[in-house]
């Protein structure tokens, strides 16, 4: 059974617990999560598929909506069933850690300022969109190297993470407070959303902020027209790796909401194809939109754009090729981050 603690005896004896169980506090997982498949039948010569957590990849949108919780708004104590099992959460949680930023982003939105949080190694500071709501969360590590004795330290009552980032960590984060993982980040945001709601039972409010998202998506689009442009969304990965992201990733769901067509080699059931800085000329569309996963200098971007393949694309001579927001665009994988997204794309596109 998950400890509920108060005072620092019981954490000591939480921690214990927990480092008895593993000599690390990592994932176990990659800066990146991620796994690089060749591609298949992508339309993009010497490119790569990317999907992100194995054989359920595909499945996982529809495998979060299952989990939840059949308890009624304001019953406690509720059990919650999620990625790892199920787990009993006995009230109302009022200090709650979140081990990625997508969880922050969930928790921010319903009101929720957490007790600490792990970042991503990409964007180590907590993200500017959030900074107004989010309070002072303690680091507590990344999200790939969690700090069990941090965690515990901040004597919570309700830990949110996904089981891609951090399954190996799942036994001992149990036995510090009640934990709820996703299946994985990313396409799955709005089912990860309800999800971490049903933990709060804040449900109610996050489904009536989906539904504030599809308003704002069903205006936007009739705004941009039946013929709407093609975007091509491009991030700079560290060790020379170019990703033209891909319809199940955060950035393409939106895309696909907006009804916004995307290039072949973009058009496919997978996170990404990788392209390298050689072959920047695959990720023509008619408006180009780039990010960066951390230091600029670490990537291939300069090399990329340096090319006179990029400097040919229409979308580069046309002015339509512009740098955004990493921390939303990408890392966001919430419905604030989402609808900052919807900002830019009306910013843009709409002009």
């Amino acid at each position: 059974m998950p400890l509920r603690r108060r005072g620092s005896a019981v954490v000591t004896l939480a921690l214990a617990a927990a480092l008895s169980l593993t000599a690390c506090g990592s994932s176990g997982t990659s800066g990146k999560g991620d796994s690089a498949s060749t591609a298949a039948g992508s339309g993009a010569k010497d490119s790569k598929s990317v999907a992100m957590g194995g054989e359920d990849f595909a499945d996982a949108a529809k495998k979060t909506a299952e989990l939840g919780t059949d308890a009624k708004p304001g019953e406690w104590p509720r059990t919650i069933e999620h990625a790892m099992g199920s787990t009993e959460i006995k009230a109302q949680p009022k200090r709650v850690v979140v081990l990625d930023v997508g969880e922050l982003d969930n928790v921010v939105s319903l009101g929720v300022k957490p007790v600490g949080l792990a970042p991503s190694e990409g964007s180590p500071e907590l993200p500017s969109y959030l900074k107004k709501d989010a309070g002072t969360p303690a680091n507590i590590g990344t999200i790939n190297s969690l700090n069990l004795e941090a965690i515990a330290a901040l004597e919570p009552d309700l830990i949110l993470g996904s089981q891609l980032r951090a399954a190996a960590s799942y036994d001992e984060l149990s036995q510090i407070a009640p934990t709820v993982f996703s299946i994985r980040p990313g396409f799955t945001w709005k089912e990860n959303y309800l999800l971490n709601a049903a933990a709060l039972d804040k449900t109610a409010q996050a489904k009536a902020n989906l539904t504030a998202y599809d308003k704002r998506v069903k205006a936007l689009g009739a705004e941009l027209g039946a013929d709407k442009p093609s975007v091509s969304m491009v991030r700079y990965m560290p060790d020379g790796v170019v990703r033209l992201y891909a319809n199940n990733s955060f950035i393409g769901t939106i895309l696909k909401d907006l009804g916004i067509p995307r290039p072949k080699n973009q058009d496919i059931a997978d996170l990404a194809a990788e392209v390298s800085a050689e072959n920047i000329d695959q990720a023509d569309a008619d408006w180009i939109f780039t990010g960066v996963y951390g230091d600029p200098k670490a990537t291939d971007k300069s090399k990329a754009q340096g090319n006179p393949l990029w400097k040919n694309l229409e979308a580069v001579k046309a002015g339509h090729a512009y740098d955004v927001p990493d921390e939303t665009w990408y890392l966001g994988l919430g419905v604030v981050a989402a609808n900052a997204v919807l900002d830019d794309l009306q910013k843009y596109l709409a002009a």
